[in-house]
């Protein structure tokens, strides 16, 4: 394998990180602020407008949107870290409504924790 060619590894780590993670996450956090209860719907809603910041960012240049004032520092903000610290800051935020009484749905945050730890192991995957 050549500098020009990077490895698959690298490729499914920056395409799990710009369209996967947080499409799921948001989803994830939108079931949790539809069905959670009381306080436990705060964390969820940052977390989805973390997201869906997110989400715009990754797609604002196809729809010709990186004009738009928020665009330059919400990039900024993804690229920082190698791309992985706007994941983690989403995800811990999401993970404080794992230990609130009224949540619902436990199984949400079975996925959730499944998910970090694939996006994690394909980070630590593209660091070897």
């Amino acid at each position: 394998m050549s500098f020009f060619e990077p490895s698959p590894v690298l490729l499914a780590f920056i395409f799990v990180q710009r369209f996967v993670f947080f499409e799921v996450l948001g989803s994830l956090a939108l079931i949790r602020v539809i069905v959670g209860r009381g306080v436990a719907r705060l964390p969820a809603a940052i977390a989805l407008l973390i997201s869906s910041a997110a989400i715009f960012a990754s797609f604002a240049p196809a729809l010709n949107l990186q004009s738009l004032p928020l665009y330059a520092d919400i990039a900024r903000v993804q690229a920082s870290g190698g791309g992985v610290i706007l994941p983690l800051v989403a995800s811990a935020i999401f993970a404080i409504s794992l230990v609130m009484r009224q949540r619902k749905w436990q199984w949400i945050d079975v996925v959730h924790i499944v998910g970090l730890l694939a996006f994690l192991g394909l980070w630590l995957a593209t660091r070897v």
